[in-house]
């Protein structure tokens, strides 16, 4: 493996530069940190062009470190002054991967359950949204606009999900939506409403989308007019609703249960 000590190193340049969301749209390249991430993506299928690591971490994380090496374009062993340029975090593992954007979205099955996440802001709200639907047996989650799914953020809250999960990016989404309900798949949109039907009381036998809104302004009005019904989470006490994240969580796994 070559070896690279300087922070100005081209490759390394390149690299940091994709913590940023104008890089990574500009590149279709997104930096991955950490030995299970990096991991994760080179057994799911995701191209990893360059593969960075100090010997240190390549010691301690010997089965990642045989993974990525034989799986990667390009390998290098870096020092720690390098590694404190890529990373992205406070206590660093020193493992990092250049990966390629997957060229095509996966294909909606109509029979399955589906999170579709809605103008979400928040990296750590979709990470954790993210990591939700695949540990509770969704098929596959669906996203606009709102941030990048290879936020390093978004990444890391996900523990992997976004990586391993199927993500569809949904360009058009008055044209995906109206074509799944011509598919006779219900589109439940979560609101905070009284009188919106109680998460708890709906049957999802055949397939289903379940919509959740953004941080502030909730499910945009395009998508609810596109939905078959709206949803809610019956709320106690004095609060009038809950985070994204956590309002997910119980959404998701009163959407998932019966299934």
């Amino acid at each position: 493996m070559e070896i690279i000590t300087s922070r100005n190193n081209p490759s390394v340049k390149a690299a940091a530069s994709l913590r940023e969301t104008k890089e990574r749209k500009r590149t279709g390249l997104f930096l991955l940190e950490g030995a299970r991430l990096c991991a994760d993506a080179a057994l799911n299928g995701v191209t990893v062009t360059e593969f960075f690591v100090t010997e240190k971490a390549a010691e301690k994380y010997g089965k990642e470190f045989s993974l990525l090496k034989e799986r990667s374009e390009r390998s290098f062993f870096i020092n720690e002054s390098v590694a404190e340029k890529l990373t992205d975090t406070k206590n660093s593992q020193q493992f990092f991967a250049v990966c390629r954007e997957k060229e095509t979205s996966p294909v909606i099955d109509t029979s399955g359950m589906y999170v579709f996440t809605d103008n979400i802001q928040n990296p750590d709200n979709l990470g954790a949204i993210a990591r939700t639907a695949e540990a509770l047996g969704a098929d596959g989650i669906i996203v606009n606009s709102g941030c990048d799914i290879h936020s390093p953020k978004a990444l890391r809250a996900s523990m992997g999900a976004l990586i391993r999960f199927p993500v569809i990016r949904a360009d058009d989404i008055k044209a995906l939506l109206t074509e799944l309900r011509e598919k006779n798949m219900q589109i439940l949109s979560s609101v905070v409403d009284p009188d919106a039907a109680s998460i708890a009381d709906l049957s999802f036998v055949n397939g289903g989308v379940l919509v959740i809104g953004n941080e502030g302004n909730g499910v945009s009005k395009e998508v609810l007019e596109l939905s078959t019904g709206t949803v809610t989470i019956p709320m106690k006490g004095k609060a009038e609703s809950l985070n994204a994240s956590a309002a997910a969580t119980i959404l998701i796994w009163e959407f998932m249960k019966n299934k």
